[in-house]
C-alpha cells in the first residue's frame, strides 16, 4: 500500500510539473479559435472591436506594479473588467489571448501613468496618445 501510495505521489508531482508550464487566467481560451496577428490588429483595428477574437504574441512588457496589463508589439493587453492579472515576471513569455480590440485617446495624465509603469506609447505633441489595446477575457501564458 505504501508502494503504491508513493507512485501516485511521484505521478502528481510530475504531472503538476507539465501543468505549471502554462499560467492561465480569466477565461478558458476556446482550443479550435484561429488567431490573427497583432500586425492585422493594426492594419484594420475596427474590424476586431465587436467580435472576440485570438491574438498571439510575445509579452514585450508587462506592468511592473501589479501585471495588470502586458504589451504585445505595439499593442496594450488590458484584462476586462480587472478581473484578473499576469504574473510581473511575464515579460518574454508567449501568450495567446482571446478579446476584442479598444480604439482611445489616453489624457496627458494617463499616457504618463502608463509610461511610469513601463508602457511604450506613440505621444501626440499635446501629451496625449491614441492608443489600440486589447481587452482580454482570457489569457494563456508559456514559458
Amino acid at each position: 500500500m505504501k508502494k503504491l501510495t508513493f507512485a501516485a505521489l511521484i505521478i502528481a508531482i510530475a504531472v503538476s510539473a507539465f501543468a505549471g508550464d502554462v499560467v492561465k487566467r480569466g477565461a478558458a481560451i476556446s482550443p479550435d479559435a484561429k488567431a490573427i496577428t497583432i500586425a492585422q490588429v493594426m492594419e484594420t483595428p475596427d474590424a476586431y472591436r465587436k467580435k472576440p477574437v485570438v491574438v498571439e504574441g510575445t509579452v514585450a512588457s508587462v506592468c511592473t506594479n501589479m501585471g495588470c496589463w502586458m504589451q504585445l508589439d505595439s499593442v496594450r493587453v488590458t484584462f476586462k473588467d480587472y478581473g484578473f492579472f499576469v504574473p510581473t515576471d511575464s515579460k518574454g513569455m508567449t501568450v495567446r489571448a482571446e478579446g476584442v480590440v479598444k480604439v482611445k485617446t489616453l489624457s496627458k495624465e494617463e499616457a504618463d501613468h502608463l509610461e511610469g509603469e513601463g508602457a511604450k506609447l506613440n505621444r501626440n505633441a499635446d501629451g496625449t496618445a491614441k492608443e489600440v489595446t486589447f481587452v482580454a477575457n482570457g489569457v494563456e501564458l508559456r514559458k
